[in-house]
């Protein structure tokens, strides 16, 4: 079995901006934003890195996403909709960087996957 670590989580913010600039000031994140997506990431020294989600209808305030890789998403999917988990998002490209899918547990909780490039 391939080794599945949590590699990006995902903090929902109404500002990803402003949220970037209050993680960064408290806890000495780098962050970077990324103004074609409406994204900020942030790299916290000793962990996983991740992001500020802008809200929507799906994402709503409080939010927490976490991101687990694993080599192949579609058979990552498959299992976890046998075990009774639902796809949210199948396989999708994130342009330059690698590809994403979404699922939820039987309990609600979204969990993300992903494969880098």
């Amino acid at each position: 079995m391939s080794n599945h670590p949590i590699v990006h989580v995902e903090f929902s913010a109404d500002d990803p901006k402003a949220a970037g600039k209050f993680y960064a000031e408290l806890f000495g994140w780098k962050t970077e934003s990324m103004p074609e997506m409406n994204y900020v990431t942030f790299e916290a020294e000793g962990g996983p890195g991740g992001g500020f989600n802008p809200l929507s209808e799906p994402v709503k305030a409080g939010d927490v996403l976490v991101y687990v890789t694993t080599d192949d998403i579609e058979a990552s999917l498959a299992k976890a909709e046998s075990l009774g988990g639902k796809t949210l998002v199948p396989k999708t490209e994130i342009s330059k960087i690698g590809w994403f899918g979404m699922f939820v547990d039987p309990t609600g909780n979204k969990v993300g996957l992903f494969t880098g490039m």
